[in-house]
């Protein structure tokens, strides 16, 4: 069934007032109209510049107005004011001498260390007063704010993150495979059980040199995943596995990354050949991987995951 194109229009004065109300809830209690963020001297642009810098060894104040969407004279003056504190340091770029690069010195890093570590303090005793039931709600609905007001942007290809897998993404791959394929496809749970067990299996097994999992994030949230593993009966053949690209990541080039992440691995690992099995109602991936050069070798009729399906597999020669 396609998806209804969602309805816009001008909001409500209720749904405004609401919205309202919840900013000026939240801004008191983490108290940002504080004269000092976290009970320090800095106002909050400073501290989140502080913060921006003190994630980064070196950046630009280009790089920060673009991040923070700050006025460039206003931003100016307080790289000026850090500067007079002995907060951080500008050189000149080694390939363009017309730019700068701006860095925290020691002391800037004492002063984020002690911001960074209030600001965990300050967010651990707030989570502590909820109980855990309600906690898991409460980060719930903070992640569906943060998706549903991120939806309004649209996003770059600069914001995209490709990295290997980490403590926890394997979790968080094997829930989102279950429920965006049965909200897309209606796939029953007999698919997230099959992704659980070679998710698993992954996990407890896999040879570091010859196999491997990636994660992309969009501005540090997840917003996909694949691996790679040696195929069971031919061990020159790499197998590409639970290729998938949430929603909000779709359009970015995301799906083409993970798959060409796969194959220049294989190939680093010796494999002769990359082989995967996929759904002929996967349209999406079946674009992809034909525009990494797999070939469809064959395909079958099968009964799965609640649905008549024809199952296709493809292979691409790495050599």
């Amino acid at each position: 069934m396609p998806s209804r194109a969602p309805q816009q229009g001008r909001p409500k004065s209720v749904e405004i007032e609401a919205l309202r109300a919840f900013n000026r809830f939240y801004t008191r209690r983490i108290g940002v109209l504080d004269k000092g963020l976290l009970h320090t001297r800095f106002p909050l642009t400073q501290a989140r510049v502080l913060f921006e810098l003190g994630t980064r060894d070196f950046t630009s104040p280009g790089e920060i107005r673009s991040v923070l969407g700050l006025d460039l004279g206003y931003l100016s003056r307080i790289l000026d004011n850090f500067a007079s504190q002995k907060l951080i340091k500008r050189t000149p770029s080694p390939t363009d001498r017309r730019r700068v690069h701006v860095s925290l010195t020691e002391k800037g890093r004492r002063a984020y260390r002690a911001l960074d570590r209030r600001s965990r303090d300050e967010i651990s005793a707030m989570l502590s007063d909820v109980p855990a039931p309600r906690r898991a709600r409460l980060l719930e609905a903070v992640r569906d704010v943060e998706r549903i007001l991120r939806d309004s942007a649209t996003p770059t290809r600069g914001d995209v993150l490709i990295r290997t897998h980490q403590i926890g993404d394997i979790g968080w791959a094997i829930e989102r495979h279950g429920q965006l394929y049965s909200a897309e496809y209606g796939w029953n749970e007999e698919f997230e059980a099959l992704v659980a067990r070679l998710f698993a299996r992954f996990a407890s097994e896999h040879d570091e040199n010859r196999e491997r999992c990636w994660i992309a994030e969009l501005d540090g949230r997840r917003v996909g995943c694949v691996f790679v593993v040696r195929n069971d009966e031919d061990s020159s053949a790499a197998q590409l596995r639970c290729l998938l690209v949430e929603p909000e990541g779709r359009g970015l080039g995301i799906g083409r990354r993970l798959v060409d992440e796969c194959v220049t691995f294989a190939r680093s690992a010796g494999y002769r050949r990359m082989i995967l099995w996929t759904n002929d109602v996967l349209l999406a991936a079946r674009r992809i991987y034909e525009a990494c050069g797999f070939a469809l070798v064959r395909e079958e009729r099968h009964r799965s995951f609640g649905h008549d399906l024809i199952g296709q597999f493809w292979a691409l020669d790495l050599v």
